[in-house]
């Protein structure tokens, strides 16, 4: 459904696919942020297409990811992707790729970058955490999506069951590549992870291919660890680290670690991309436990949001679509640290309250906070003081 309003005839086309549980929750309130925002800075309008995925696609269409889905994805640039939860299905779709991981797949989304920085006012185990984790995202130790057909999980016997890692030089090269770029934008720190000292030719041709492409980078400083002891370092000392690059299941692991660390799975984007296209997709799963009940928290979908922007300004040499995500990382900030919060963060606000957006034409106080609560959208920064960084600066 197109939303036009004159500000830009020339709109942003984004995918939107709710999902299973609280997807059909968080998906709406993001694109009702995302519109506020965008309004906010005079930018384009968004013309969203909205997708069947997960359960109620099963009833609709017979699977969790319709052909016409990928399809249509297959036109767009970008989109948003609630949770799924597909422990739900039935067979045989419960032991299947995962929506999510049929997307990835599909269109090469090699790059799952997920930021952990702890927002102002939340209490946290580290509460000056703000790196990055830069996920591989197509092959390594997850065997449901490194093979070109099937799964490389199998049963040779009832009594045996065998995996198979893949780790490609060409793979390892351009996560890499995409680390060690975001290093050089951030603070110059990269960490590479491995198990060299185990699995010393998969971690190793991975730790290799990482050290090699650092030669590009000579202003970077560049440490390695194994994937164990940065899990227990992270724990202690998770202020000192900026951009960590690993493989996909050691990504997977220290990025909810850090998302918990810094303050909650709830608040924890991510996107995935490849280099024409990208996925807002928070890091979170579905919340089947709080669904439909107006207690989830937003807050993670809404920064994944903000850094989908951030990736598609640069393509549209459009800032306004920057300026809309800087205005998203802000209000998030703000609310949080203003006392307004969901109960994962130890507030006591609804879905609905926290995302509540400002309204265009209001002005002096009511046009920072609506209702008394709510996103401050519209808020214009404190000149001075600068706005949180993303995941992708």
């Amino acid at each position: 459904m197109s939303q036009t309003d004159g500000r830009n005839a020339s709109a942003l086309r984004i995918g939107a696919m709710p999902g299973d549980g609280i997807g059909h929750e968080i998906v709406p309130a993001t694109i009702r942020v995302v519109d506020a925002a965008l309004a906010a800075v005079g930018g384009p309008a968004v013309d969203w297409v909205h997708l069947p995925l997960g359960l109620g696609a099963i009833d609709e269409h017979g699977t969790p990811m319709p052909d016409s889905t990928l399809s249509k994805l297959g036109e767009l640039e970008s989109w948003i992707l609630g949770p799924h939860d597909s422990a739900s299905y039935p067979d045989p779709f419960r032991s299947q790729l995962t929506p999510g991981g049929r997307i990835r797949k599909n269109f090469d989304l090699f790059a799952n970058i997920r930021p952990a920085r702890t927002l102002p006012g939340v209490r946290a185990v580290s509460p000056r955490m703000d790196l990055v984790v830069v996920r591989e995202n197509t092959e390594g130790f997850y065997a449901d999506r490194n093979m070109f057909v099937g799964s490389g999980e199998f049963m040779p016997t009832p009594d045996v069951a065998l995996a198979v890692g893949v780790f490609t030089r060409a793979a390892c090269e351009r996560i890499a590549r995409e680390a060690f770029s975001l290093a050089e934008r951030r603070s110059r720190k990269l960490t590479i992870v491995h198990k060299t000292n185990v699995l010393s030719m998969t971690t190793g041709l991975f730790r290799d291919a990482c050290r090699a492409v650092g030669e590009q980078f000579p202003h970077v400083d560049v440490t390695e660890e194994h994937v164990d002891a940065l899990a227990a370092h992270l724990v202690r000392r998770g202020e000192e680290y900026d951009v960590i690059v690993a493989e996909n299941m050691f990504g997977d692991i220290l990025s909810d670690l850090t998302g918990e660390l810094s303050g909650s799975l709830g608040t924890a984007p991510s996107i995935n991309s490849s280099e024409t296209q990208a996925m807002a997709q928070a890091s979170h799963g579905s919340a089947p436990d709080i669904a439909g009940k107006n207690r989830a928290n937003p807050t993670a979908l809404f920064l994944s949001a903000a850094m989908l922007l951030e990736w598609l300004a640069p393509r549209h040499r459009d800032e306004r679509l920057a300026a809309a995500a800087g205005r998203i990382r802000h209000a998030v900030d703000t609310t949080v640290e203003s006392g307004v919060a969901t109960a994962d963060l130890g507030g006591q606000a609804s879905t609905s309250a926290f995302t509540e957006p400002s309204k265009p034409g209001c002005t002096g106080a009511d046009r920072s906070v609506v209702g008394q609560s709510g996103l401050r959208l519209l808020k214009i920064a404190v000149p001075g003081k600068s706005c949180p960084r993303s995941g992708l600066h």
